[in-house]
């Protein structure tokens, strides 16, 4: 079984006289330096464009080149887009690295699919937290901590897992817990909650909003069922504090035996295969390899699945019923 570290197992005196540098400042790199700055660090902050110095300033930071920043610190946490890392990696940190130091990834991405190579005298590991930016930054504020993943890729100097844990204890993630997984795991995991989850769900709310449209209910009361009540957040937020079963057994009896006894039907869906065919799409590189050449491209395929997706009626329905609510 995996090991789950929580705050009794890092120690912050670790991170003693080290200067972590956060590279970027966006949704993620800006929870990340004001939690571990207020848990007493030194940070600094490189950044490769001049977009998010102002909010750097604006939160008492001094913003600098990220080729500045990389010799005045022993520890480098990349958080820039993954697709964006590569370029930034070879142009900007990789020629200055030097023996000790200790890259730190918010997903294995980039290292499982080997788009970025550490030359071997320098550390590397993953915080990879399990929900949005804003969410790191509030619940560290309110003492509850976020989910991560945490697990060291290269070894150099013996002390990788350790520093790891010392800066996830800093950012607030041990007040939660942090489950050690490779960076292998960890991106393709990831990567298949997008491609296999998200996907059937998207398909079935759409196709139910279709069914129930075309069968005469009101808009309003299809969207509001569906999507705007908030009945699925609630039920998901019951599940991820009790588990699944439990928060299917909250729904009333006449709810527990509609699921139960309807589950089989769902399962002509063949639902596994297609999993296991996103899956494999995933570990065998072939999605990183497609998702690499769209980003050089300029997202062109991309570009075209969202132009159609906003031409859905269902979406227009959806905003009209948010505003006619407010």
């Amino acid at each position: 079984m995996a090991k789950i570290f929580r705050e009794e197992d890092a120690n912050l005196n670790v991170l003693s006289g080290k200067t972590v540098g956060i590279i970027g400042f966006g949704n993620l790199g800006r929870p990340v330096a004001n939690n571990l700055r207020d848990s007493g660090i030194r940070t600094l902050i490189g950044l490769p464009h001049d977009e998010t110095r102002e909010h750097a300033r604006e939160d008492g930071f001094e913003p600098q080149d990220i080729e500045k920043v990389i010799p005045r610190c022993h520890i480098l946490i990349l958080l820039i887009p993954d697709e964006v890392v590569p370029e930034v990696y070879l142009e900007k940190i990789s020629p200055y690295l030097a023996r000790g130091h200790l890259l730190v990834f918010a997903s294995g991405y980039n290292i499982a699919f080997g788009f970025v190579e550490p030359p071997p005298f320098v550390d590397v590991g993953m915080i990879a937290p399990r929900t949005i930016g804003a969410a790191v930054r509030s619940r560290f504020l309110d003492g509850s901590g976020f989910y991560s993943f945490v697990g060291a890729g290269q070894d150099a100097t013996g002390a990788t897992l350790e520093t790891l844990l010392a800066l996830a204890k800093a950012m607030g993630s041990l007040r939660a817990g942090a489950i050690e997984m490779s960076m292998q795991q960890e991106s393709q995991l990831d990567l298949f909650v997008q491609q296999a989850i998200l996907p059937a769900f998207h398909h079935v709310m759409t196709t139910a909003a279709d069914v129930l449209l075309e069968m005469g209910y009101p808009p309003e009361a299809v969207m509001m069922d569906l999507i705007i009540s908030g009945e699925f957040k609630d039920y998901l937020s019951r599940a991820s504090e009790r588990g699944l079963l439990h928060a299917m057994r909250l729904s009333s009896l006449t709810g527990q035996y509609g699921i139960f006894s309807r589950l089989h039907r769902f399962k002509e869906l063949k639902l596994e295969g297609l999993m296991e065919a996103s899956l494999q799409d995933i570990r065998s590189g072939d999605f990183s390899v497609e998702w690499s050449r769209e980003y050089e491209n300029g997202y062109p395929r991309l570009t075209r699945l969202l132009r159609a997706q906003e031409q859905l009626t269902l979406w227009a329905l959806e905003q009209d019923t948010l505003k006619r609510l407010q």
